[in-house]
Parts: structure tokens; sequence; C-alpha cells
């Protein structure tokens, strides 16, 4: 992490799980478990009908609300679709785009990850963007020539001025829900170059200024060695933030010097 130029970060991804009555007993136990002071903004994305209460249950913990994905389109005939819009009105200050089982499971690609998180920065919502390699092309030695066409293609269009707006997630897929987690060093090492391939379309200060996620299987256990990594600004977390004192161990381990 580098406080100093950029916001550390630690947004839990729900996916489908929980209940909207199950958040006030969540924050609850969160609360008790948090630390005093926070070095750290603190996020939870759940499904879209869930925001309104996380919202109001998460007053206390001071916590973000965000989404889990959003529609390209505006608005219209697009039945089960939520638009940008339609997060921003109730409340959500973040959004997760380009999750890899979104990808897998509904044939999203990168023009559209890119669409989406327009969408998004024009409504003033912060898109949590989501790159990564499989198994595959890591062991063919591809995951940086993988990595970097993604971040090229989510980031098409956006100028400097939004991509202040803008959140990159590193997720190696081999790593979400498997338990498997890259180490700190490969970690870092990924994150550093997205880093170098934003500073490649943007110069320098942009690409310092901006927050880049760790998000493969990270846990209470492994949490801070991976953030003690300069270029890992905090972590998209998936099992471990449904569980209220990992969730509030891993906020723990952002306090860092």
């Amino acid at each position: 992490m580098n406080r100093k130029y950029r916001k550390t970060v630690i947004a839990g991804n729900w996916k489908m799980n929980m209940l909207a009555s199950e958040i006030k007993p969540f924050m609850e136990e969160l609360k008790e478990n948090l630390p005093k002071t926070r070095t750290c903004e603190m996020v939870l994305c759940t499904p879209a009908v869930m925001i309104p209460a996380m919202i109001k249950a998460g007053k206390d913990c001071k916590v973000a609300a965000g989404g889990e994905d959003v529609s390209k389109y505006e608005k219209g005939a697009y039945t089960g679709e939520v638009s940008a819009s339609q997060l921003a009105d109730v409340g959500a200050k973040y959004c997760i785009v380009g999750h890899s089982e979104r990808r897998q499971y509904h044939g999203e690609d990168d023009m559209l990850v890119n669409a989406k998180a327009k969408a998004l920065i024009e409504k003033g919502i912060i898109p949590i963007i989501c790159v990564g390699e499989s198994l595959e092309q890591r062991e063919m030695d591809l995951t940086m020539e993988y990595v970097a066409y993604q971040v090229k293609a989510a980031l098409s269009g956006i100028d400097a001025t939004k991509l202040r707006r803008c959140i990159i997630a590193y997720e190696p897929i081999w790593a979400i829900g498997t338990g498997k987690t890259a180490t700190a060093e490969q970690a870092q090492e990924v994150c550093e170059g997205i880093r170098a391939v934003i500073r490649g379309i943007y110069g320098a200060r942009p690409a310092r200024a901006v927050s880049i996620l760790y998000g493969g299987s990270m846990n209470a256990k492994n949490a801070a060695e991976l953030l003690a990594q300069p270029d890992i600004d905090g972590g998209l977390i998936g099992g471990a933030s449904l569980k209220p004192v990992d969730f509030a161990t891993i906020i723990k381990a952002t306090d860092q010097e």
C-alpha cells in the first residue's frame, strides 16, 4: 500500500449470498470487531435489492454500499437489468464490473466491461474493474499480456480526469473461490505491471493515484502479507467478507506503516 498517493480500499463481494434481513446482525457483529480508527475505505457490494438495507445498517460502521454489476444501458426494455442511474438513486457509491464469474457465466467481454465502467462513471459511481488470467494463461507465461489487454480495453475512452474515479481489481481466475492464493510476490508483480500499463497510457502521476486491489482468495490469514506490497492498495474480498470477524481482521491488516 502507498497511502501517500492513493486510497486504500477493502471491498467485500457478497455475490448471491445473504438476505437483507441478515444485514443488521452482520453489521452489529462487524462493528464490535472493527478497529477504533480505520486507515481504509470499507465497501460491501451486494445484490442490488439489498443496497438500501446495507446503507441503513452500515451507517454506524461507515460502510459504503456497492453493486455487483450494472447494465451498460441507461434505461429501456432490458428486463432484469439494473442501470447506473438506479444504483445511484438508491445510494450505491461503488460497483463491480468485469468479474470473472460474469465473464464466464454470462459471456461478458472486454468491450462490455468498458461500456459498463463508463456508464457508472457518468453517474458518479466508482467502478471496481476486475481483470485476471486463467491457470492455463499463467502456465503459458501469458499473464501480463492478457491482463494488460484487459486493462487497456476497460479504460479505453476514459480520460485522465475520469481515471481518478476508477479502481482496478486483480483477480487471478485460478484463485477465486478455490482457496488458492497467488503468493504476495506474484500478486505484487502483476499489480505493479498493471500500474505500468496505466502509466504508459496516462503518465506517471495519474498511474500513481489509481488504487489497485488484489482479489484472489484474500483472507484473514494472508491479508497482512498481501497488503504490505507497495502496489496492492486493498482487496476485493469474497468468502471472507461474509464473516464479520474475518472481514474486520482484514480491515485491521491495512493499519501498516
